[in-house]
């Protein structure tokens, strides 16, 4: 029999109640990674200040386990605010710990949500 893995508490509350869920009507930007076989599929949206190029806005849809869930849901209050410099240098071992801990077998969930960050900041910089 295959055990569940622990989850902390940070990730309990970023899994049964997310921060930013949902779709953005008009983003500047968007960024998808993940795949239907494995499971987890990350959508991010974001609304940049053309001006400062702060991130004014970032909402996500996700479609996978408590780990995918709650690893995007950190990482918009993550960068919420922030330029698209600063959102850049982020990495999967600030979302793990500001997750207070990720099960080494999920660790993969905080890759993947810097991945969808990366991806929308790049489609956002190609159009402008």
């Amino acid at each position: 029999m295959t055990s569940l893995p622990e989850y902390s508490d940070k990730v309990k509350e970023h899994f049964l109640k997310p921060k930013n869920f949902g779709k953005m009507t008009k983003p500047d930007a968007k960024g998808q990674v993940g795949s239907p076989a494995c499971g987890d599929i990350m959508e991010l949206f974001l609304k940049v200040d053309k001006k400062t190029k702060e991130i004014n806005d970032i909402k996500f849809q996700t479609f996978g386990c408590a780990a995918a869930i709650a690893s995007t849901s950190v990482l918009t209050e993550m960068v919420k605010g922030k330029t698209l410099a600063q959102a850049k240098k982020l990495t999967m071992k600030d979302i793990k710990e500001k997750l207070e801990d990720l099960p080494k077998i999920k660790l993969h969930c905080s890759v993947m949500a810097i991945q969808a960050l990366r991806k929308a900041i790049e489609n956002y910089e190609l159009q402008n």
